[in-house]
Formats: structure tokens, C-alpha cells, sequence
């Protein structure tokens, strides 16, 4: 449910999941980005090392592109035999 905050504003209420708020973001976090994919912040991690996945630095807060991620999906990832 939304609710009116002290200046105004519309905010989420509680109902509102992680995955909620970040389909409807620009750029979500590494950890909302790792629960989109369904896959671990270590994998995350490493598709960023990789520059598979793009990113976008605000200060010390590391972002990933909506679009980004539709990339990822859309292009083969091959992987190595062990």
C-alpha cells in the first residue's frame, strides 16, 4: 500500500518486496541485481570482473543498468569445460 510521507510525497508501504522496487528502478544494486538473475552476489561479481555486465559508479555505490541486464540475457555465455 502507498502512503503519504510527512512532505508529501508518495512512499512504498512494507508490502512492497525488493523485487517490486526494483523493476521499477533505472539501476539496481549488485544484490538486487543477483536476485533478478537468480544467481549468487559471487557471480555478480564476477560477470562485472569480466565486463559482461556493465556497470555504473554514484560515489561508493556500485550500480547495474536496467539494460544491462537485458543484455546479459540476450547474448550466449559459453562455459568452460572443467
Amino acid at each position: 500500500m502507498a502512503g503519504d510521507d510527512w512532505e508529501g510525497r508518495i512512499t512504498m508501504g512494507a508490502a512492497t518486496s525488493v523485487t517490486e522496487r526494483a523493476a521499477e528502478a533505472l539501476a539496481m544494486s549488485k544484490v538486487e541485481a543477483a536476485r533478478m538473475l537468480g544467481v549468487s552476489l559471487r557471480t555478480v561479481d564476477r560477470l562485472i570482473a569480466l565486463k559482461q555486465l556493465p556497470v555504473r559508479r554514484l560515489g561508493r555505490r556500485v550500480l547495474i543498468p536496467r539494460n544491462g541486464l537485458y543484455t546479459l540475457l540476450r547474448t550466449d555465455h559459453p562455459t568452460k569445460a572443467a
